[in-house]
């Protein structure tokens, strides 16, 4: 099935002094068919994190550019991670400051194909229709304590240390990177990938809902829109990357005229 992609990224600021989020969507100079979205939510005090994750967005994006099919995509994803961590860890050094980030990256492939690559909350949603059908699962305090039954998802959603971080980027020790992918993908098929400024406030069933409901831009909106709403003067910078696959419509058959004999 011939596919096409509506995609847009968006941010906000929220209610912080500084934007620390970086979020990209590129496609491949040589390649068809092959496309990069990345957010990365940087930590680190006053211009630390926006660098660290402006680190991010640079190394992945550039080592995206250098791609060739020759090196399988996951590699390039977790060799790209891992420079960017060792980047932002050199830059302590020149900054004398203490920067960190997570990242979420997504590329899509030839032949209906992607693969994926996070590190730290930042998260990656699939959606088939309203339906999840998966999503990153954070490296936080309270994922932790979620897997191991010592909270509930309800009491996750309010526990007092869920922006306690397990890994990140530019962290003292390597960083925690996993991997997924997803084939055959197919019509109203999309993707979300954002900080935690903007999954904090919904559900999972609240973002597959509101994915069908517009276009790329028009959804990427209203889910800022709503965010900002609920962080109720508290929010935290938001950063959203929406892609969302259509269907090709065939052409119509040229009409032949017929002549009588």
């Amino acid at each position: 099935m011939a596919l096409k992609l509506d995609a847009c990224i968006a941010q906000h600021q929220g209610d912080r002094k500084e934007q620390q989020d970086r979020v990209a969507l590129v496609a491949h100079g040589r390649v068809p068919g092959v496309a990069l979205a990345v957010v990365a939510d940087g930590m680190g005090g006053h211009t630390g994190g926006a660098l660290a994750a402006e680190q991010v967005i640079h190394t992945v994006s550039t080592n995206f550019q250098h791609w060739g099919s020759g090196e399988e995509p996951r590699q390039l994803l977790e060799s790209s991670l891992q420079e960017a961590h060792t980047m932002i860890k050199a830059s302590r050094f020149i900054n004398e400051k203490d920067p960190h980030s997570t990242a979420v990256v997504l590329m899509l492939l030839p032949g209906n194909r992607s693969v994926w690559a996070h590190c730290g909350d930042s998260r990656l949603y699939c959606f088939r229709g309203v339906h999840l059908r998966t999503r990153s699962i954070d490296h936080s305090y309270v994922e932790h304590l979620l897997r191991i039954g010592k909270i509930t998802p309800e009491e996750a959603e309010t526990h007092p240390n869920r922006n306690i971080l397990l890994t990140s980027l530019g962290g003292r020790e390597e960083p925690k990177v996993e991997f997924g992918g997803m084939d055959e993908l197919q019509a109203g098929d999309s993707f979300l990938l954002c900080s935690d400024g903007l999954w904090a406030y919904f559900t999972d069933e609240e973002l597959g809902a509101l994915v069908t409901t517009g276009t790329a831009r028009e959804v990427a909106a209203k889910l800022i829109e709503l965010a900002r709403g609920r962080g109720a003067g508290e929010g935290d910078n938001i950063s959203v990357a929406l892609l969302k696959f259509l269907e090709v419509p065939k052409e119509p058959l040229p009409k032949v005229a017929l002549k009588r004999p």
